[in-house]
């Protein structure tokens, strides 16, 4: 299965964004994409959230393919174990890794898009990096530039690495308008000295998101491509 899965540092960093951006993409390439956000919070019973309308009309998909691209959604805004636990509900880890796989068939490419934070519980007991884990897509994390932002990304790009993820690499986006301050406009420099993953760009604050988002997927399509001819030259020494 190719495709991403769309990780960040936090909540309301942009991952919706990118991964529309990526779908979008792949779309207007000629390719059928998959778009998959299969758990969400903060979403009233029985309405599609605003992530997954982005999804679907990003890979041009018709609001009745709402519950293939978000199968799990709970009204409490707060990690999908305890917006779970509120309505004496639990997510299976299982069936959430099946509601993605089910996209191998039926799409060239996936774009996957997590919840919260690499960490942010998931199901009892797993998180959205043994998500990543168990689909074995190339990752991207999505970081803000706000003060904070160095922190929150080790601790991101140390967590996948303790588990092995293939990490394509980080896009810094400015998800609330800059201040100018120094922490904002040295963020990607200081970044690049902890990290030996590439920073594939920065997503300046912008009223359409997404199209400004746009200019971050050649970077990501081409370190993608790069990964794999990697892999294909290990595989065969």
């Amino acid at each position: 299965m190719r495709g991403w899965l769309i990780t960040g540092t936090d909540t309301g960093v942009g991952k919706t964004v990118v991964a529309a951006a990526l779908a979008r993409y792949c779309r207007e390439q000629g390719y059928r994409v998959g778009v998959c956000k299969p758990v969400a919070t903060g979403v009233p019973e029985g309405a599609i959230g605003e992530d997954t309308r982005a999804l679907l009309e990003a890979a041009n998909l018709p609001l009745t393919w709402a519950l293939r691209v978000t199968p799990l959604a709970f009204p409490e805004p707060a990690a999908p174990t305890v917006a779970a636990r509120l309505l004496n509900r639990s997510v299976d880890f299982e069936a959430v890794v099946s509601a993605v796989l089910w996209w191998r068939d039926h799409a060239d490419w996936l774009v996957v898009e997590g919840i919260g934070g690499l960490l942010c519980p998931l199901t009892p007991g797993k998180t959205v990096a043994d998500l990543a884990v168990a689909l074995k897509l190339p990752v991207v994390v999505v970081a803000r530039t706000a003060l904070g932002t160095l922190n929150h990304t080790l601790l991101t790009v140390e967590a996948a690495k303790r588990r092995h993820l293939n990490l394509v690499g980080i896009i810094l986006n400015e998800a609330t308008k800059p201040t100018g301050s120094w922490a904002e406009r040295t963020c990607e420099q200081e970044l690049q000295q902890w990290v030996d993953i590439p920073i594939l760009g920065r997503i300046p604050h912008s009223e359409l998101p997404e199209r400004a988002a746009r200019r971050v997927v050649p970077a990501i399509l081409a370190q993608t491509r790069s990964a794999e001819e990697r892999n294909v030259r290990a595989r065969q020494s």
